[in-house]
């Protein structure tokens, strides 16, 4: 006899990312094509040496470093948070309004389960962050797809047909994971509209905030004196500052869930990792500068996916959304994007995820979209992928 097992997890997916890299067991590359991993959307260098050092420091001098800390995360990061946020959005956020997570997928999970219980719904538009609806999935709670239009956008009144009464939130994602385009602040107004005037959460994700193409607060939410009884925002310090492995996310709500949000984390990691804490202050009161660097190469691979794209659209391929880390993609092959990707690997060297990943499986737009996540590859890099898809034949 087998132990039994939860039917909610049983029924989510294995993740994604990891059943791609299963892709790769057995593979060989060349040195004339060598594998291109455009799968992942994370850093894959280390942070830059100075914040290095002072995770050394820390360590080595620190006592308190090695210990439990407060569940909701340091009050100096906290602080530093509230701070640098309310001038950065026009707007005015409190420290007690601040939770230090384990990675931003935390912070969701937090938000979530604080919101929601099974048999509740939550709406994302698709494509969607799947482990967005992997956690939903595993807590019984339905994700209820919102589709985007041609312009990879989710429309607001679309999302108001869909509200019943066990609508409990409506998730964005902007810059968005998988599509890339850019949420405008009208829109996410509307949306946070929407939500108030029927009583939901608003939870905005903005993971990839840093490599916004525009100048200036991606939204005015924050400037709402009420802001904090509808909009949940969640954030992570892994892509601004390369703390991928130190697992250092935020939360911003209001002190009323934070009660709720405190025993949440208090049951699943007790306080946030407290080096990578440090690292994140650390980060944000020096490396300005060295950021704004990062995201200028971010955004010159953005031009080059843009540009070096027309390569491609001559043979039937379509950009749909390009941003931050990611385009997103529709290809041209009479294969279905669930087949064609592992077979990219053989053929091509190229390691990337299948639209059916990001999309419900009765949707058949999935099947003929990928996602790209280029970040992680310089110019020349996008140029060599181009050059490859370019010459691809089913």
């Amino acid at each position: 006899m087998t132990t039994p097992t939860n039917p909610d997890f049983a029924r989510t997916v294995r993740p994604p990312v990891m059943e791609a890299r299963r892709w790769l067991d057995g593979v060989t590359f060349s040195t004339d094509q060598p594998l291109i991993n455009v799968s992942q959307a994370a850093p894959v260098q280390a942070p830059p040496l100075g914040l290095r050092q002072a995770l050394a420091d820390a360590a080595l001098n620190e006592d308190a470093a090695h210990l439990y800390g407060p569940v909701l995360g340091m009050p100096e990061l906290r602080g530093e948070i509230a701070a640098r946020w309310s001038t950065a959005y026009q707007g005015h956020i409190k420290p007690d309004q601040v939770a230090i997570t384990a990675g931003c997928n935390q912070a969701f999970c937090a938000a979530i389960a604080t919101l929601a219980q099974k048999e509740d719904e939550v709406i994302l538009p698709t494509p969607w962050y799947f482990n967005h609806k992997m956690f939903l999935d595993m807590q019984g709670i339905a994700a209820i797809p919102l589709q985007t239009g041609a312009d990879m956008l989710p429309n607001p009144q679309h999302a108001a047909d869909l509200i019943t009464d066990k609508t409990r939130a409506i998730v964005l994602v902007t810059p968005n994971n998988p599509a890339g385009v850019e949420y405008p602040a009208a829109l996410v107004r509307a949306f946070y509209t929407l939500a108030k005037s029927r009583g939901l959460a608003l939870i905005v994700d903005e993971t990839y905030r840093d490599f916004d193409s525009r100048t200036g607060p991606p939204h005015d939410l924050f400037g709402d004196k009420n802001w904090h009884q509808t909009l949940i925002q969640l954030y992570s310090f892994s892509k601004a500052f390369r703390l991928t492995g130190h697992r250092v996310g935020a939360l911003i709500a209001g002190e009323d869930r934070m009660i709720e949000i405190e025993k949440y984390l208090d049951t699943t990691a007790i306080c946030p990792n407290q080096l990578g804490q440090r690292g994140a202050l650390w980060g944000l009161q020096n490396l300005a500068k060295w950021l704004s660097g990062e995201r200028d190469e971010i955004l010159s691979r953005r031009r080059a996916i843009q540009d070096g794209f027309k390569v491609l659209e001559k043979r039937g391929w379509k950009l749909l959304g390009c941003g931050a880390y990611f385009a997103y993609v529709r290809h041209p092959f009479d294969m279905p994007s669930s087949i064609l990707a592992p077979e990219l690997v053989d053929k091509a060297g190229i390691l990337l995820l299948p639209g059916t990943m990001f999309k419900p499986e009765n949707d058949p737009t999935a099947e003929s979209e990928l996602r790209i996540a280029y970040a992680n590859i310089d110019i020349d890099g996008i140029h060599d992928l181009f050059s490859r898809l370019q010459g691809l034949q089913f």
